[in-house]
């Protein structure tokens, strides 16, 4: 091994880091290579357990919600990287940057950046415009000094080349090649404890944050007409106790299931039975729009086509390796239409399944980690 990767390197998210399976592939990635890792996240709600091959550290805040949640992150972060040994720091999305890059600066540490989105453009922000020019004067004074950066998609990384004069690599979030979860037809039927309410129907699944512009209540509107669906919704966010509400509000109960949020582990296991996936993104700013989903390649290995916006880089992949169908408008009737033609169409589970198997041997992290541990590799 040599002594280059022997490297302390501190990494920073502001989430509690249970579910962001993006930190953990690069955590795990830059272990196995030899640096020496502490994954650094928050708590915002209960402290749920945490179980990584590598370390982590998470502290508690006290303010949950909006600028003084990430004033006192960051704060609070600054003081953890100043104190503890480094050598490297990684920085995951603008709204941790502030503090590592007073840090890097007061300690002469290189960093490394992982823009996971276009944070002022993401939706929270486009219809806030102070709170956006707060972040986009803060990604005016810190971008064009960044020397070690890598983003989601090309998009992302041509729009702060243009904005800003920075060659970012890309880096896609897609799933390890040798973590399939595996369930029988069988099993999928009888799985009660898992679902009770599939009941023999068919799994539609909806994975990722219950927030403005990702489509849930879509979803859910256009059960009514799905007779023989379960929707299950796995995740949580701003707008989950609203969509429980929708559900009751249309009787749907029996219809559509939510499991909260859950660890990606756990998560697995429902892409693997589901019989269709979705990614459907409602154009509220270049975040959404420019945006590449893991969910994207999350059903493509566990062999589930996908109902999809049409967006760029969305259907780049969906439209090249015809893994789903793209749609461009989301009226219940319509939207319930085009779930069951895709059912249909898709019903040979054999064929399908075997084809997005196989393109999952292509789309794994263990061929996007290259460019990131070039990147990380390259600091001096």
């Amino acid at each position: 091994m040599s002594r280059r990767n022997t490297k302390r390197i501190l990494i920073s998210v502001t989430n509690d880091l249970i579910a962001d399976q993006r930190v953990s592939k690069v955590s795990a990635s830059l272990q196995q290579n030899g640096y020496n890792v502490l994954l650094i996240g928050c708590i915002k709600k209960e402290r749920k357990p945490l179980t990584r091959p590598y370390p982590t550290f998470r502290f508690n805040l006290f303010f949950k919600k909006k600028a003084v949640f990430y004033l006192e992150y960051n704060l609070r972060l600054m003081f953890v990287l100043l104190f503890k040994k480094k050598e490297i720091l990684l920085c995951n999305d603008t709204d941790a940057l502030p503090a590592n890059y007073i840090v890097s600066k007061l300690c002469r540490v290189p960093l490394v950046f992982d823009a996971h989105e276009l944070f002022p453009e993401v939706p929270e922000l486009v219809n806030r415009p102070r709170i956006k020019r707060v972040w986009e004067k803060i990604e005016d004074i810190i971008f064009p000094h960044l020397k070690h950066s890598y983003t989601v998609c090309q998009s992302i990384a041509d729009y702060y080349q243009q904005r800003y004069g920075i060659n970012m690599g890309v880096v896609r979030n897609i799933p390890n090649r040798d973590t399939t979860y595996t369930m029988s037809s069988s099993d999928k039927k009888e799985n009660h404890s898992l679902l009770p309410a599939l009941k023999g129907r068919k799994l539609l699944l909806y994975q990722g944050a219950v927030n403005v512009g990702r489509g849930v209540d879509w979803l859910i509107n256009a059960m009514p007409y799905l007779d023989n669906c379960v929707l299950c919704i796995c995740g949580d966010g701003d707008l989950y106790e609203e969509m429980k509400a929708l559900v009751r509000e249309k009787q749907l109960e029996e219809q559509v299931v939510f499991t909260g949020r859950l660890p990606f582990e756990e998560l697995n296991q429902y892409t693997a039975m589901a019989d269709l996936g979705f990614v459907l993104l409602e154009n509220m700013g270049l975040s959404y729009y420019y945006s590449l989903p893991n969910r994207i390649f999350d059903y493509m290995k566990y062999g589930v086509p996908v109902l999809a916006s049409d967006f760029p880089e969305i259907a780049r992949i969906v439209n090249t390796h015809h893994t789903g169908k793209l749609i461009s408008h989301y009226e219940p009737q319509y939207l319930a239409k085009v779930i069951l033609e895709m059912l249909e169409e898709w019903n040979d589970k054999s064929a399908y399944q075997s084809r997005l198997n196989e393109l999952s041997k292509e789309f794994c992290w263990e061929n996007e980690e290259q460019v990131m541990l070039g990147i990380v590799g390259g600091v001096k």
